[in-house]
């Protein structure tokens, strides 16, 4: 059995890692990728050309043009329609097997952009084939697939970037530096929030109708590859056009929104981090069409010492800032409280004690950011484009990429953790040890 067929019909896939270990090492030794040049052009394939995927390989081609760097080659979906497509307008083979795509040896690199349930079982796939992986967020759907990517990153040494693009940001880096050098203290709290109100925010994507299992040339979705390892079940259009609607494929809010809070959180703590305790709430309050929750949140602890508050709703659209809270102050980076959205500063805001007007520091009288509030100025980027411009400058340098496969995973792990605490109605721990979600603290 390879790595990519124990992903899928191992229930057991965690506790079999580690004695299946040296085999797909040795396995994806035998299949290294080709040595990418200063000069030479990245060929690109794509897995998954709907919305967001389109949008991806758009990004890559246009960077392509700009740079030389690139190409898209080859693209791949399970609806006929997007193939014809995208093979079109890339001027790129198409094909509804992603198998064709990550065998490909005139391939170096390949985009993953499936629902959430497919991403690890490509990208290991991917890698095992020689190629580097970016891949879409969240990394993949569940724990045991974390552990799986990192190990396989580690054995194959490919170069994975997760594509939350939001880490490309300056802002995390800027406030991961005055943490690190003091500047609120004893790190406590740290929240943010993803909420919006509007009909494509729903995840109610348009439908197309004739579209199907039965349907003839371009209306042709090939539905049992597209359920993969979910619950086999006949076609149903709001499945396939909106999955994150539903669990089989997705995390919801947590996996689709949260991640683009969680993972920025951890550049700019000191080092990622993996939660210890993890507990989630909310409900289907609004929106009766679908089985995850319209409204969400979570609440992390930390070994480190400190926690995590974050807050969604699809149903109302007003963020709360997203801060990070020491003792000696805090950090905003980005008042607004839209992650996604550019801010031109940060704000440092040191904690002070007295009345009366006066300001004392808690730091004492050496407090060496004063006791004013300073402005730091943020560098604004095209983050999309710097993102996966990283990814292809990492896939000449072999580098890690500013999302790599280390700290999406203590985001992953987090999200993931979310979703089976809400589902389950009970507090959940992480046993970091054995790489695994347990009822009670391990360290009780």
């Amino acid at each position: 059995m390879d790595r990519r067929d124990f992903l899928i019909n191992s229930g057991s896939a965690g506790a079999a890692l580690s004695a299946a270990g040296s085999a797909f090492a040795a396995k994806a030794a035998s299949k290294p990728g080709r040595v990418v040049g200063a000069n030479d052009k990245i060929n690109v394939g794509i897995v998954g050309v709907g919305g967001r995927g389109n949008y991806v390989a758009n990004v890559f081609a246009k960077l392509g043009e700009q740079t030389g760097k690139c190409q898209i080659t080859q693209v791949c979906d399970v609806y006929q329609k997007r193939v014809t497509a995208a093979a079109a307008k890339f001027k790129a083979k198409g094909t509804l097997d992603w198998r064709e795509v990550v065998n490909n040896p005139e391939l170096d690199a390949i985009i993953v952009a499936t629902p959430d349930h497919w991403h690890a079982k490509v990208a290991l796939a991917a890698m095992d084939n020689g190629k580097d992986v970016y891949v879409e967020k969240p990394m993949c759907h569940t724990v045991e697939e974390v552990k799986q990517l990192m190990d396989t990153v580690k054995e194959t040494k490919r170069v994975l970037q997760v594509g939350s693009q939001t880490t490309s940001g300056n802002q995390w880096h800027q406030a991961k530096k005055y943490i690190a050098d003091g500047a609120i203290g004893k790190m406590l709290l740290s929240q943010g929030s993803y909420h919006r109100n509007s009909v494509e925010g729903e995840w109610n994507w348009p439908i197309d109708k004739a579209a199907g299992p039965d349907g003839k040339g371009d209306d042709f979705i090939d539905w049992k590859m597209w359920l993969g390892s979910a619950t086999k079940r006949p076609f149903d259009a709001d499945r396939f056009f909106r999955f994150r609607k539903y669990w089989d494929y997705s995390g919801g809010i947590a996996t689709d929104l949260f991640f683009h809070v969680v993972a920025p959180m951890n550049i700019c703590w000191t080092k990622p981090q993996y939660p210890t305790r993890v507990m989630a709430g909310g409900g289907i309050y609004e929106f009766k069409d679908r089985e995850v929750p319209d409204t969400f949140n979570l609440l992390a602890d930390y070994a480190e010492g400190h926690s995590l508050v974050l807050s969604s709703s699809m149903a109302n659209s007003q963020h709360i800032p997203g801060l990070i809270r020491g003792h000696e102050g805090t950090i905003i980076m980005v008042e607004h409280g839209r992650f996604e959205g550019f801010s031109p500063f940060l704000t440092l805001k040191p904690e002070a004690s007295g009345r009366g007007g006066s300001r004392k520091p808690i730091g004492g009288d050496k407090y060496k950011f004063g006791t004013e509030d300073v402005k730091i100025p943020v560098q604004d980027l095209n983050t999309m484009d710097t993102h996966v411009g990283n990814f292809l400058d990492c896939m000449v340098s072999r580098n890690k990429p500013t999302l790599d496969v280390e700290t999406a995973a203590h985001a992953q792990v987090l999200i993931t953790m979310a979703v089976q605490s809400y589902r389950q109605g009970k507090v959940l721990y992480f046993d970091e040890q054995k790489f695994k979600i347990v009822d009670k603290n391990p360290k009780a």
